[in-house]
Formats: structure tokens, C-alpha cells, sequence
């Protein structure tokens, strides 16, 4: 008997490590993949959903979503005319508020910051929409330095505002910048202090919208990155341009990161201009030749991220239909409208968790190429003005959404 309540214990330890083994440092977590490594989660909801566990609503505007470590949640909202970066404790309590410069207000771009704080060990890093790059103690929320890239790379503002996180590679922090001087660049984390400046894209375009993503192919770390016209892969050690993918919208919106897997590239990007898939060959000079496979215009995924199960790729298109796209060819498979608008998506203990843009719906289903099996759904309490773009985030069983002033905690762990 003795033996057995050990070992009882033993399974509930191990349990409880599993579910809390890991941070989520940086927006779409340290693979850049959109997966949480959670397990033991509810499989199924029931009517009105998981339990809510509390509700903040002094973020202010925006859709930055959520990083956590340390029992920690990190997170910017416009306050007035300030951008600001808040810290939350385990309870949604705040523990510091610091600004990271002027506020993007303009009424006709989506007033409200975009990216979301980045974590690594006792610092944070934030990228404002007008460009401002700040580090932070994370304990206290002191600064510890900050610069404006667009101002010191005279580059151009895109057309709807900066939008990307910044990565953490090594010693550095990998920023986007865009314009004639530099595509990306990478920045001390310590001083803020250039160290390495990345080519800028043909024609020396504005930079697109998503965060730096990186993947290893044949030895070599690169850094793949958007401007608002192509999709560029870089050396990470040596700056050296490996390939450029021209890959344009109408409106020059890149938004969606890559998703790189076994020398293959799936890239997508919305208004219409859909999905692409990409072959790399390395070539006798180092640098390295992408070729297109296939194209689908169905799939133009807008800014709400996708996730890799298998062999297929899941997200909605800009009209809202909820698609699992095949990695290889770029055969649809199934196609469905459970509430006829874009969602964000997010992986957890094989489920997709969704948040709508529009209703404040939201869906958890299961991943399967052939059909839609949905598994629960809820709408958000407080109604707000602005659209819920903020992606999900599931963590040592609790569930974040933010929309608007308010973010949510609910509790989405198996009893």
C-alpha cells in the first residue's frame, strides 16, 4: 500500500512538472512554432466554457499578447498618449508600469501596440509601434536602455505601424528596421549597441510585420525575415543574404512568419494573395535558391498566425474560412466557417485553441485534415470597442486572451 501511494505521488509530481516546465518568453514561445508545451488540459468545454480565474482591464489599447516566466505576465497597451509595458503578477495584480515612448494614435492605422514583450532572464525588450526599443529590469520595470531604430536607420514607417516582437539569438536581440541601411538588425541586449545590420530587401522597401524567425538548413542558422514585398533568408552569423522570395500582397502586408520544415517553406500572407510553398537547394556560391512548388489563393492568411501538425498546416484565410492545408502540396482538406471571420489561433496538448476578431468567440477544436471537430466554445464577457487580435496563449494550464483594456484568465487544466 505504501508503495503504491508513492508512486501515486510520484505520477502527480511529475504531472505537476510537466505542466509547468517551461516559460513563454517571447511571442509564439522559444521555437517560434505557436506551440505550448502544456500538457494534461481539458479535451472538451462545457457549455459557457472553462472556468474564468480573474480579469485585468488597465492594459489599455492594443494587441500585444502575453509572455510569461517566472510567474510573471508581460504585456503593453496604449495609456493616453504613452505606450506602456505592464507586469502582472500570477493573479493579474499589476506589479510595475513603464512607458516605451509616444503612443501610436492615428486614428485611420489602428491606434494601440502591436508587439509583445520579450523576456530573457532578468531583462525585458519591447518594440513600440513608432519604433522605440527598450530594455527593462524585469523585477522593477527600471530602463535600463533604449533607442529608435527607425530615427537611427532613418528608415521608413510602414504604412499600418511597426508590428513585430523582437527575438533574442545569443548576445543579441534581433529587431526589424527596413528602408536603404539595413532589412533587420541585431542590437547588444546589454547596451542596445548595433552589432550586426542586415542587407535591405530590393528597392530598399519598408519592412513587413512579423517577428524575426529563425531555422537551421544544411549547418546553417538563418534568420528568415519579411519586408513588405518579399520574404528574405539571411546568414544569422554573417549578415550574408541566402535567398529572396518576391511576395506581395496588394496592400505590401507580411505579416505571418514562415513555418520551415525539412528543407520546405510554407509562406502565406492575406488580401487575397494566398499560400506558397518553397523547396531550398544550397548553391556552389553558399547562398541558396528557393523554388516555388505550389500556390493556393484560398489560403491568405492575414496576421493570425498558423501551426504545423503533421503533415498539415491549420489557420483561417482573410474571408474566415478555418483550413488544414497540406505542408507539401498545398491541397486544401477540409474548409469550414464556424463563425465566418478571422481567428487567432494556438496549439496546446493537441487541441487548437481560436480566439474571432469580431464576436470575441471562443473555439477550441481538433486538429484533422479531412474535417472541423469542434470541441467548445464561449464568447468573452466585457464588450469593447477594437477587434480581438491578439493571439492566444496557454500556459501551466491557464488560458490568456486579451481584447482591448481586458485580459483574461481562465483555467483550462483537467481536475
Amino acid at each position: 500500500m505504501l508503495r503504491q501511494f508513492f508512486c501515486a505521488f510520484a505520477v502527480i509530481v511529475v504531472s505537476a512538472a510537466l505542466l509547468s516546465a517551461a516559460d513563454w518568453p517571447v511571442f509564439h514561445g522559444p521555437k517560434g512554432d505557436n506551440k505550448s508545451p502544456d500538457t494534461g488540459l481539458l479535451k472538451k468545454w462545457s457549455e459557457g466554457g472553462p472556468k474564468l480565474l480573474w480579469t485585468t482591464d488597465f492594459i489599455g489599447s492594443g494587441w500585444s499578447g502575453v509572455t510569461i516566466s517566472d510567474d510573471r505576465i508581460y504585456t503593453s497597451g496604449n495609456i493616453g498618449d504613452q505606450s506602456m509595458v505592464f507586469c502582472l503578477d500570477k493573479d493579474g495584480n499589476k506589479i510595475w508600469a513603464e512607458d516605451n515612448g509616444p503612443a501610436h494614435t492615428a486614428a485611420r492605422t489602428y491606434p494601440g501596440t502591436r508587439g509583445t514583450p520579450t523576456i530573457d532572464g532578468d531583462f525585458v525588450y519591447d518594440a513600440s509601434a513608432l519604433g522605440e526599443i527598450t530594455c527593462y529590469d524585469a523585477k522593477t520595470g527600471k530602463k535600463m536602455w533604449n533607442r529608435n531604430l527607425l530615427k537611427d536607420f532613418d528608415a521608413p514607417m510602414p504604412r499600418w505601424i511597426l508590428g513585430h516582437s523582437v527575438v533574442v539569438e545569443g548576445n543579441n536581440i534581433i529587431c526589424m528596421v527596413g528602408g536603404a541601411k539595413a532589412l533587420a538588425v541585431a542590437l547588444n541586449k546589454q547596451t542596445g549597441e548595433t552589432v550586426l545590420e542586415y542587407p535591405p530587401a530590393e528597392g530598399n522597401p519598408p519592412t513587413g510585420y512579423m517577428t524575426p524567425y529563425f531555422f537551421e538548413f544544411d549547418g546553417i542558422r538563418i534568420l528568415c525575415v519579411m519586408s513588405n514585398g518579399t520574404v528574405e533568408g539571411y546568414d544569422a552569423k554573417s549578415t550574408k543574404r541566402l535567398f529572396s522570395i518576391p511576395f506581395r500582397n496588394r496592400t505590401g502586408t507580411n505579416v505571418t512568419a514562415p513555418i520551415y520544415r525539412d528543407g520546405n517553406l510554407f509562406i502565406s500572407s492575406g488580401y487575397g494573395y494566398g499560400a506558397e510553398g518553397h523547396k531550398l537547394t544550397k548553391n556552389t556560391d553558399g547562398t541558396m535558391t528557393a523554388t516555388k512548388l505550389w500556390h493556393t489563393e484560398r489560403f491568405d492568411n492575414h496576421h493570425h498566425g498558423l501551426i504545423l501538425i503533421d503533415d498539415h498546416v491549420y489557420g483561417t484565410s482573410s474571408k474566415g474560412d478555418w483550413m488544414a492545408v497540406n505542408f507539401l502540396t498545398g491541397e486544401i482538406g477540409f474548409s469550414a466557417r464556424p463563425v465566418g471571420e478571422q481567428t487567432a489561433v494556438h496549439y496546446a496538448d493537441g487541441l487548437i485553441y481560436c480566439l474571432s476578431q469580431d464576436s470575441r468567440t471562443v473555439i477550441l477544436w481538433k486538429p484533422d485534415p479531412k474535417e472541423y471537430i469542434e470541441l467548445g466554445r464561449f464568447e468573452l464577457p466585457n464588450v469593447a470597442e477594437g477587434k480581438s487580435w491578439a493571439h492566444p496563449v496557454v500556459l501551466d494550464g491557464k488560458l490568456y486572451l486579451r481584447h482591448a483594456q481586458y485580459l483574461y484568465c481562465y483555467d483550462v487544466r483537467t481536475e
